[in-house]
């Protein structure tokens, strides 16, 4: 038998109690061995919970117990969640993880600690929710050379998205939808202003490439700039907007940034909508290979926390292996040199733009007309970075939105 503490019973948290129970049966026999919770920890009480006999008094009841070995951290942020992770490996113990912010920031020193006392620290959840992304990333594409990772790494800006495309919604009224539902936090600025795809975008390129890629240099703009007119010129031109988290092997270095994109309608990303997520890995020799689910929730999130506590037990004695060496601002490339086309929505007319840019697509359709709302013009341009972009911008064209095209893939 092995006993395991949860740390958190909040929505993720609650849900591993609860898969943990629901699952028993199978769990175990997959595992090899019986799973047994003997604590749970939270600053709150819960005195109507069926589960109220396990609540512990402090972690250090939990640090103390030899009979423990695997904690599982679902507090979330990198303050109790740092100090707790650090004394439970310090003490011997494995440690799973939901906290993709503690993991983007302080997974490198984590897994050199659990390397350090024989123990493992690891992270399925962190990332895309109930997708299988981190082991496939570590084990089944271990043979390729990964040459980029893209993908919709928030399920609370890609409902927006959709709730603004079929609903015709503004931003605030989708986002006020979104909290309805649930789907946001009372405090949406994670979500909205890029963060959380940054830090999902950063523990896949460290793993990918190698070295830590920390968010703090990662360029991240959100989706707050998004009009109704920016879902209808995207459409007019065959296109869905989506916020990616994009990450590119070039050379020894590494080129990731977070921003909103044109999406064709053939891309493989096009109809992954509401709260799901998807993410594409380019191997060198397997070629693209998608991964697409349910990228956040309680029960989904805590599917990924479980199957990391079985792979746990059953590599109670062993580790497995997983980590990146440490990273400086020296290997990100500036995104500015990544070529590709882009989308403009100005208030200069079409004689305009054409003198400046030359050759470009017009939105031009039953869905917006010649220009947008307000005499606005829209349109796609052909292949350049983003400094030959702001160039040709500074010749008297105001771009009111512009954002990137991804590739066909």
């Amino acid at each position: 038998m092995i006993k395991i503490a949860v740390l958190g019973y909040g929505v993720v948290g609650s849900g591993v109690v609860s898969v943990l129970l629901r699952n028993k049966e199978k769990i175990c026999q997959n595992a090899g061995q019986e799973i047994k919770i003997k604590y749970i920890l939270d600053i709150k009480e819960f005195p109507e919970s069926s589960h109220k006999s396990l609540f512990a008094d402090s972690f250090y009841t939990i640090r103390n117990d030899p009979e423990i070995k695997i904690v599982v951290e679902v507090i979330g942020g990198t303050k109790a969640a740092l100090d707790y992770t650090r004394q439970s490996l310090e003490a011997g113990k494995s440690v799973i993880t939901s906290n993709k912010e503690l993991v983007a920031l302080h997974g490198n020193e984590l897994m050199n600690l659990a390397a350090e006392k024989g123990v493992n620290y690891l992270f399925e959840a962190s990332v895309g929710g109930a997708i299988p992304i981190i082991r496939p990333l570590v084990q089944c594409m271990t043979a390729n050379i990964i040459g980029e990772i893209y993908g919709i790494l928030n399920g609370t800006t890609n409902y927006i998205l959709t709730d603004m495309e079929k609903s015709g919604s503004d931003f605030k009224a989708a986002l006020s939808e979104a909290q309805k539902k649930g789907y946001a936090e009372s405090d949406p600025t994670a979500d909205i202003e890029g963060h959380d795809t940054c830090r999902k975008i950063c523990i896949l390129s460290s793993i990918a490439f190698g070295n830590h890629v920390h968010p703090d240099y990662v360029q991240t703009e959100g989706i707050k700039g998004i009009t109704i007119d920016d879902i209808h010129s995207a459409k007019a031109l065959g296109y869905k907007i989506k916020l990616l988290g994009r990450s590119r092997s070039v050379g020894d270095k590494v080129l990731a940034f977070v921003a909103p994109h044109l999406v064709s309608d053939h891309s493989v990303l096009s109809d992954v909508d509401d709260v799901m997520n998807a993410v594409v890995i380019r191997g060198n020799a397997a070629g693209d290979v998608v991964f697409c689910g349910a990228g956040a929730g309680k029960l989904p999130t805590a599917s990924a926390v479980v199957a990391d506590i079985i792979d746990a037990v059953r590599h109670v004695h062993a580790r497995r292996w997983i980590g990146w060496s440490d990273g400086t601002k020296d290997i990100l490339i500036d995104p500015e040199l990544m070529e590709s086309a882009w989308y403009i929505r100005t208030d200069a007319t079409r004689d305009k733009v054409m003198r400046e840019f030359g050759s470009v697509i017009f939105a031009d359709n039953d869905n917006c007309g010649d220009t947008c709302s307000g005499g606005e013009t829209a349109f796609i341009t052909t292949v350049i970075n983003e400094r030959t972009l702001q160039d040709l911008l500074s010749r008297n064209i105001t771009a009111l939105s512009k954002f990137r095209i991804l590739g066909d893939y």
